[in-house]
């Protein structure tokens, strides 16, 4: 039986609550369950495949999903990082850019070509080390969940899946930021001050030298008020598009595709999910700009300073570069999975015992 307390939390949830409310039913055996192919997702996938180069859910498999997050996040930011500096500067200078082309423009103009990769070396540092906790440890607390927190039976592992998706990616995130942190603040400082240092050599000495420790943490919370709920929309709503696509889109089922043609699907299914993190998680993201650039300004300070209007600004740049990089960033990921052979199950289907208490099936 699940905790009184997690059963309350989950049902309560607004994101994944179940158009329908089941009856009482008696939680099956697990001879029963597997009889019926009621099966976890998770058990279902742990024996090796044929193919496969690791026990799904091992060690080995969760340092792989670390690597492919290092590789997803660290090379996409990086590749970003002109339109990343240009979107930086339009929320902390909103009168001086005014406009993406305008931004552009400006900096080509003020610090030649080059000026545009300002910043390179701390995204790449923090985004490799943010994508290694935030992909490794998003498997690892999903796994952990379906394995010891919803034992039995398969029918509400299935119902609220979309709860477990959005526990196990904030879980993820609020470590993933700690890692992030230091060099967020180092990059922004160095991509909204001009003048102040030219790399990330120069920016963190000068840095802790005035302000502490403090300079590259003070930013941690406005970057989980952005990343948490950006990384729940990224995970939660990739996995329910995923399913989505599979069943009213694509022609034929997921084990009848090609690894190009499932590649294709989480493409999608990743820029579809990027709108929508970049949407909810900007109002931040403005917060965390003008936090990092201003010397002893705080959080409610900078908020009050934009006011309602001012924290959008810069949305539409965002919406680009978040939707293409949160995009890429699942293709490179799953692209690593199968190069490296690693277990890939497929999107959870509705168990059969379940259809028949629905009345779905004869």
């Amino acid at each position: 039986m699940y905790p009184n307390s997690l059963t309350q939390l989950t049902r309560a949830n607004p994101f994944s609550a179940p158009l329908f409310t089941l009856q009482k039913v008696e939680e099956p055996s697990q001879s029963l369950a597997a009889e019926h192919g009621l099966s976890k997702r998770t058990l279902a996938a742990a024996a090796v495949a044929e193919g496969d180069s690791c026990e799904f859910g091992s060690s080995h498999y969760f340092i792989m999903c670390g690597i492919g997050g290092i590789l997803s996040c660290g090379t996409t930011h990086t590749a970003l990082v002109p339109l990343d500096l240009v979107k930086c500067r339009l929320q902390v200078d909103p009168d001086k850019y005014k406009s993406i082309f305008k931004g552009f423009s400006i900096t080509i103009k003020e610090d030649g070509m080059r000026g545009l990769a300002k910043g390179w070396a701390p995204t790449f540092i923090g985004y490799s080390m943010q994508g290694l906790c935030k992909f490794g440890f998003y498997e690892v607390f999903k796994t952990l969940s379906e394995s010891f927190l919803w034992e039995t039976p398969c029918e509400n592992t299935y119902l609220w899946r979309t709860s477990l998706y959005l526990a196990a990616s904030a879980s993820a995130e609020f470590f993933a930021d700690i890692a992030l942190a230091p060099m967020e603040a180092c990059k922004v400082r160095i991509q909204t001050c001009p003048g102040y240092a030219s790399n990330l050599r120069q920016c963190a000495p000068k840095m802790f030298a005035e302000e502490g420790i403090w300079a590259f943490y003070k930013g941690v919370v406005p970057l989980w008020m952005r990343q948490i709920p950006y990384t729940m929309m990224k995970f939660a709503c990739f996995e329910r598009t995923v399913e989505l696509l599979y069943k009213h889109v694509v022609p034929k089922p997921r084990a009848e595709c090609s690894k190009s043609e499932q590649l294709v699907v989480t493409f999608v299914a990743g820029y579809i999910a990027g709108v929508f993190c970049a949407i909810v998680s900007h109002p931040a993201d403005s917060v965390v700009s003008v936090l990092n650039k201003e010397s002893g300004s705080s959080a409610i300070g900078v908020l009050k300073k934009l006011g309602p209007k001012g924290v959008w600004k810069g949305l539409v740049a965002r919406i680009i570069m978040i939707g293409t990089l949160t995009a890429l960033q699942w293709f490179i990921y799953d692209s690593v999975k199968v190069y490296f052979r690693l277990p890939r199950p497929p999107p959870p289907e509705m168990p059969e015992s379940l259809k028949k208490k629905l009345g779905l099936t004869e």
